[in-house]
């Protein structure tokens, strides 16, 4: 298992994106992925890379798909191999 934090911003499509990030959103559920939404971005749960970077492709091409002509996407992903990782336990382990 592994959490990343997502965040796919378009370019040039004036000052607010929400309808964009939404669309993206969307479609990091709709691969089945766990998703938790931010202020600056999205954290979401993937049960391997591979799966992490079909889902984040299908958001980039919905964001495209919406009327962008320009995407920019930072993906930082933490991975263990050693204990099982969630977003809850992540949070949990700094607010204790």
């Amino acid at each position: 298992m592994l959490v990343a934090d997502v965040s796919i911003i378009p370019i040039g499509v004036g000052e607010s994106v929400s309808k964009f990030v939404k669309r993206a959103v969307e479609e990091l559920k709709k691969c089945g992925l766990k998703v938790e939404v931010t202020a600056m971005s999205t954290v979401v749960e993937a049960e391997n890379i591979e799966r992490l970077f079909f889902a984040v492709q299908r958001a980039r091409e919905a964001v495209f798909n919406e009327g962008a002509k320009r995407v920019y996407t930072i993906i930082r992903i933490d991975e263990r191999r050693d204990k099982e990782l969630s977003i809850e336990g992540k949070k949990s382990a700094v607010l204790k």
